[in-house]
């Protein structure tokens, strides 16, 4: 008998994560503005800044994902101060366009085996994710949704992980005891709030740039 009765998942980087280089991001942007194609020696230092600065403590305290309003103000001011306006006037509203799309992002190559092997096993799947918009659509493109039981997004709860509520937002909707629960994510600093609530926590390494996550992992744990 398997000691877990459900799997909670992190999304980002985790199943899910941006297809192709954020250069490709600024270039199809560009395009989408009918704009001749930008030097691709400018489009990396503006993307090597918007990465540069996005994970810095100053950036992550604006609370860019506890609301749709606020994840779409940060990040385009981000684009700005990177200096995608210098590229093109309007780039920063059609870069962020592009990155919430649904068909902006991919799955990894072990995602939905992973997932399907724990459903075939009675498994209750679960997602909590630090996101200021609905990452639903890009999940149903990619045929994820189909093996989710429940979404928990930090801007519909006005809080972001550790912060233990999102967490037993999510066994509470699979009524599962967080104790029988192991969740699955790549960030020690946000995914510890699992073990705050008594969850056990299986943390993944930094993606490849090509190849399976590591999922198949988590099949061997449950």
């Amino acid at each position: 008998m398997s000691e877990f009765d459900a799997v909670l998942f992190d999304a980002g980087d985790t199943l899910i994560r941006l297809a192709g280089s954020g250069e490709t991001l600024l270039h199809r942007a560009a395009a989408d503005l009918g704009m001749a194609p930008l030097d691709p020696g400018e489009v990396a230092d503006v993307w090597k800044r918007v990465l540069d600065r996005s994970s810095t403590a100053e950036e992550m305290a604006k609370g860019r994902d506890l609301s749709e309003d606020k994840h779409h103000d940060v990040w385009t001011a981000l684009y700005r101060s990177a200096g995608a306006e210098q590229l093109a006037e309007g780039l920063s509203e059609k870069l962020y366009a592009r990155t919430v799309a649904a068909e902006s992002w991919e799955a990894f190559p072990d995602t939905v085996p992973t997932l399907r092997a724990l459903r075939d096993r009675g498994t209750k799947i679960g997602i909590v994710s630090d996101t200021g918009f609905d990452i639903r659509p890009a999940m149903e493109r990619l045929g994820i949704m189909a093996y989710v039981d429940t979404v928990v997004m930090s801007f519909q709860h006005g809080m972001c992980k550790p912060a233990t509520p999102v967490f037993l937002a999510a066994c509470d909707a699979l009524e599962v005891d967080p104790a029988r629960t192991l969740f699955v994510g790549d960030n020690p600093l946000t995914d510890s709030g699992a073990i705050a609530v008594g969850m056990h926590a299986f943390l993944l390494p930094r993606p490849a740039a090509t190849g399976p996550r590591g999922l198949r992992h988590v099949v061997s744990l449950v």
